[in-house]
């Protein structure tokens, strides 16, 4: 087979973006790093450090016993999972059944209530009135005003009705001479062959969801309900590590103060480990999913 000989320019351009990219991951696995390593090290030695901590030093996990040990880190991590699992679930089935209509040419006011729906994304009613229709429903300090008023992303519902729209009309015409329903058709037919593009919706309200905190911060004056990412606000930008420890007697109340800087990495960690571990998954179907009806013909 003969092979295509490649440009002075085009490896030029390849050196040059292959630079750029492990400078950006580079860039983006040092913070990282850092906090690893310095949720293991020495609370003393970290204290006393300035820069990147790229190696622990004296290797101890007594910041993460103290974590683990918080039934209000431990209860708020609950409550984030149960928020995640609850505003994924809802908001996939939402998104679904209102991006399938959509997708149909023949819909009356179809192009309407797509500029309905995109009107949303770029235009809100404010934090103000959000607040009081979220209270006026009596969702405030409920579990609730966290899962619904936010539960379905209208990019997200766009990008589901794009990829159902790019699939051939005899598929469903075939199903339906054989009697199968509109449910039928969207459960068995159309939904398999948009896999990717609903793992990819998927990713993108598991990570929104996990990192919310500001509904739960405005509508959520019980602790027992607050969100893993609330608490970690507290402890990182209040610098209140009372929030991550339960120190309650003198002796574990000095090892919490000493474990201050550690507490904060070890918090971080905590929080941000099952999120990093459930990208792999999702990943392979990332690129043809997001790629959707981008290419025409």
């Amino acid at each position: 087979m003969k092979k295509t000989k490649t440009s002075l320019a085009r490896k030029i351009f390849i050196v040059f973006d292959y630079l750029v990219l492990i400078f950006l991951a580079v860039v983006c696995l040092l913070p990282i790093l850092h906090v690893a390593f310095a949720s293991v090290s020495d609370p003393n030695w970290v204290m006393n450090q300035s820069g990147l901590i790229l190696k622990s030093h004296g290797f101890t996990l007594e910041g993460y016993k103290l974590v683990f040990q918080t039934r209000q880190l431990m209860g708020s991590y609950g409550n984030t999972l149960f928020y995640v699992f609850a505003s994924t679930a809802l908001g996939m089935l939402i998104t679904v059944l209102g991006a399938y209509p959509l997708s149909k040419s023949d819909l009356l006011w179809s192009n309407a209530l797509m500029l309905i729906i995109s009107f949303t994304m770029m235009f809100s009613g404010g934090i103000i009135t959000f607040y009081m229709v979220v209270r006026s429903l009596g969702m405030y300090n409920t579990r609730l005003a966290v899962i619904l008023p936010t539960c379905v992303s209208a990019f997200n519902l766009i990008l589901v009705r794009t990829a159902m729209a790019t699939l051939p009309k005899e598929l469903e015409e075939s199903a339906r001479l054989d009697g199968a329903g509109p449910i039928a058709v969207l459960f068995k037919i159309v939904l398999p062959l948009i896999k990717a593009t609903l793992a990819t919706v998927t990713l993108y309200y598991v990570v929104a969801n996990w990192n919310s905190w500001f509904n739960a911060s405005i509508f959520l004056t019980d602790r027992d309900k607050y969100p893993l990412q609330l608490i970690l606000r507290e402890v990182l930008i209040r610098n209140d590590t009372s929030s991550a420890t339960s120190a309650s007697s003198g002796e574990l109340a000095g090892l919490a103060d000493s474990y201050k800087q550690i507490i904060k990495y070890c918090t971080i960690m905590v929080a941000s480990v099952p999120i990093l571990c459930f990208y792999p998954f999702v990943m392979k179907y990332f690129k043809k999913g997001v790629m959707v009806g981008s290419i025409k013909g």
